[in-house]
């Protein structure tokens, strides 16, 4: 949707093909991180989201023994960026105000209840999609295909293209809850990653809830973790509260580090969970996803103006070099990396990642750039979203003290 309304806004005519009826409501992604932030803001989504958004912009590093071990202060980097902070809103309020958008614009025609079956690349350039409709079987034809279509994508699979990496043995459990946790665990943050040997947590707020995630061993099966006697004994275990936890939504899930082989082949393209999947720790996932697709519409934009096919080529090999580098060196370097402290096991390991991440927190500049990292802005001060080829992104200012 935020590729549609991107190229929709820059009047490229676009088809969205969805295979569900009408838009999800379930629960996923929750955090929306500066960098991304300021490129939803130029779809004029900004307003609402933060209407309906919570500004959360200190999280906490913590141990489930020893307690706090570290805060970041996302508003170290208010000279960088205006959204110097997290803003928590559930990933279907963000899908609601687009497809709304998307209704009301001519240049976009929305195919809900379409399943695509295969994609091809045509042999005198463009792409066709073959899908199944509620009335039978349709073939579209376009300049341009961009597979947005998640990790067990039908585009991916078209192309013949790898998704290379692996998945952990453990899966994640995700229960929301109304109690206020921050009254249960007076101190802390409205975001908290929480080391554990044997049991790690993830506990943040969102506007409707606070959600904990937890590991679950890869021998239990999905309705003895899920059961809600079981699900109330691992909340109390978090934390107690006598009048029990009202538990209004529970997901369970298995987590995956894969990127794509090729994030293009031809006019065929891959953006999103198609592209690249991570662990949620970091809450970069869906970040990222956006800026593929807006990097791949502000391309396509241009070609569609009319350049030369040479030049069409370097478009589109840009985005996918880009992309493709800052899904392995950020995207799964880091979800790795923060998903493996907070899982670690060998004490001596344990230890020297809480003392660096003091460290880091009780030195400003150290602290500056964790943070520029974790909010997506080095990556994108870096390479840029959609830059032409050949042109470099513009130096990020230096900090202020």
């Amino acid at each position: 949707m935020v590729a549609a309304a991107s190229l929709a806004r820059l009047g490229v005519p676009v088809v969205l093909i969805e295979a569900e009826d009408e838009p999800k409501t379930d629960w996923r992604a929750s955090t929306f991180h500066a960098a991304t932030l300021e490129l939803l803001a130029e779809l004029g989504l900004g307003d609402r989201m933060h209407a309906e958004g919570l500004v959360v912009p200190v999280y906490h590093f913590r141990d489930r023994r020893e307690g706090l071990v570290a805060a970041f202060d996302f508003t170290l980097l208010a000279d960088e960026t205006p959204y110097p902070y997290r803003l928590q809103l559930n990933q279907q309020h963000l899908v609601r105000m687009l497809h709304e958008r998307l209704r009301a614009l001519p240049e976009v025609e929305l195919l809900f209840g379409t399943r695509v079956t295969a994609v091809e690349q045509e042999p005198g350039g463009g792409a066709s999609v073959t899908a199944r409709t509620p009335d039978g079987t349709r073939v579209l034809h376009g300049a341009y295909v961009i597979g947005a279509d998640g990790p067990g994508s039908t585009v991916r699979r078209s192309l013949g293209v790898d998704f290379h990496g692996y998945t952990y043995p453990e899966r994640f459990l995700i229960a929301s809850t109304s109690v206020d946790l921050a009254e249960a665990l007076p101190g802390i943050a409205e975001v908290n990653y929480i080391a554990d040997p044997h049991e790690w947590l993830f506990l943040l707020r969102t506007p409707e809830s606070w959600r904990a995630v937890w590991p679950v061993p890869a021998g239990q099966s999905e309705e003895e973790a899920t059961e809600v006697a079981r699900l109330q004994r691992q909340l109390q275990g978090v934390a107690p509260w006598a009048a029990g936890y009202p538990i209004i939504d529970r997901q369970l899930y298995r987590v995956h580090q894969r990127v794509a082989e090729r994030f293009r082949v031809g006019d065929i393209a891959l953006i999103g969970d198609a592209a690249h999947i991570n662990s949620p720790m970091g809450g970069v996932g869906l970040n990222s996803g956006i800026h593929d697709a807006v990097d791949l519409s502000r391309r396509i934009a241009r070609i569609a103006s009319g350049t030369s096919p040479a030049v069409a080529e370097a478009e589109l090999a840009a985005f996918a070099d880009v992309r493709h580098r800052v899904a392995v060196e950020y995207v799964q370097a880091d979800t790795q990396r923060n998903t493996q402290r907070l899982r670690e096991t060998d004490e001596e390991r344990r230890r020297a990642a809480h003392a660096e991440m003091r460290a880091i927190a009780a030195d400003r500049d150290r602290a500056r750039a964790y943070m520029r990292r974790a909010s997506l802005l080095e990556s994108v001060r870096r390479f840029g979203v959609g830059l032409p080829p050949g042109q470099t992104a513009p130096q990020a200012p230096a900090p202020v003290h």
